[in-house]
């Protein structure tokens, strides 16, 4: 399962130089084609929309990739709901945080994710699917 937070349905359209040209939609037919894969995806610009999937999904699937975008660095609810589930969450950003502004180096969620992946663009995602998949 993947979740995207704030302002991650205007990839390919926001502040190209640091997120890329190339819609999230897009890139994940890429990931979907991978055998074996079954991947689901939802995005929600609400923080509460997010804490209901990450409670809907959260003792079913084998795993969940999560891009909280700006919630990452203020969600202290999202945090909690991560620590309430049983399915590993892989935090991923697209830019590299730490090169980027200071309020942006401390995540609240990391601390209740297997492992955060900072930095590679839309290959983020993938790096995380990657985990999932040598686990299952």
């Amino acid at each position: 399962m993947i979740i995207n937070g704030p302002n991650l349905n205007l990839l390919g359209k926001r502040e190209p130089g640091i997120y890329g040209d190339v819609s999230f939609e897009t890139y994940l037919e890429s990931l979907k084609k991978r055998d074996g894969v079954e991947v689901d995806y939802f995005q929600s610009n609400v923080e509460g929309e997010i804490i209901n999937k990450l409670h809907e999904v959260g003792f079913s699937f084998d795993g969940i990739i999560l891009n909280a975008g700006g919630y990452t660095h203020t969600s202290v609810s999202i945090s909690d709901a991560i620590a309430a589930i049983s399915v590993p969450v892989i935090e991923v950003h697209l830019s590299n945080v730490y090169a980027r502004e200071e309020y942006r180096h401390h995540s609240l969620l990391a601390k209740n994710c297997k492992g955060v992946i900072s930095g590679f663009g839309l290959e983020s995602y993938s790096l995380a699917l990657d985990y999932f998949v040598r686990i299952k």
